[in-house]
């Protein structure tokens, strides 16, 4: 009735509109009491690391990505993953699950924990269907390609990621910069350097 355009385009109209009310709803709920301090060296600490991390698996994942709607599937089946994609198939999932964890360490308020939890479940759980999806649109293109990534992270191939980490690290200074500037919340270095 829709065909696969009409429906991604309202498809992603509703997620919009979802993702806004959300930022909408978090903005106006207070903060709550955090279950720990966030504040500290050590939580601030592994909030940075996780979200660098997931910056660098954010940044590639825009490039050869057979994963992105309206994406080419033909040849996805004899591809040799490379870069990010042998550490995940799926890393900008990863990469907004690892985002948001890095604010749950960071700030762990009620309404925090609640709206990125809901990312966290939604980036990963979405993803997981969506590999389902995919085989079942296009089992000589997927199953391959599937057999040769994994879901989970590789954590021995972070390594590989070379220049996706200074990129990353340049991306997390800038927006914890404005992060700062913007809505007067220290992040990252800003904590200290202010």
């Amino acid at each position: 009735m829709m065909g696969a355009q009409g429906f991604l385009l309202f498809y992603s109209l509703v997620s919009l509109c979802a993702l806004a009310w959300a930022i909408v709803t978090f903005d106006r709920v207070k903060a709550g009491t955090p279950l720990w301090d966030g504040m500290a060296a050590g939580p601030w600490v592994v909030a940075s690391l996780l979200t660098i991390t997931g910056t660098a698996f954010l940044l590639p994942s825009f490039v050869r990505n057979p994963a992105l709607a309206g994406k080419n599937a033909a040849g996805v089946g004899t591809w040799i993953p490379v870069g990010v994609f042998r550490i995940t198939r799926h890393p900008m999932m990863w990469g907004i699950a690892l985002w948001a964890l890095g604010h749950i360490v960071a700030s762990p308020t009620p309404r925090v924990l609640v709206f990125m939890s809901g990312l966290i479940v939604l980036a990963l759980l979405g993803s997981h269907f969506q590999d389902k999806r995919k085989v079942a649109q296009n089992k000589r293109e997927f199953l391959p390609w599937q057999r040769r990534t994994s879901f989970w992270p590789r954590l021995q191939e972070l390594g590989g990621l070379r220049l996706s980490w200074v990129l990353a690290f340049f991306v997390w200074f800038i927006a914890t910069w404005l992060h700062y500037h913007l809505f007067g919340i220290p992040a990252g270095l800003w904590m200290w350097i202010g």
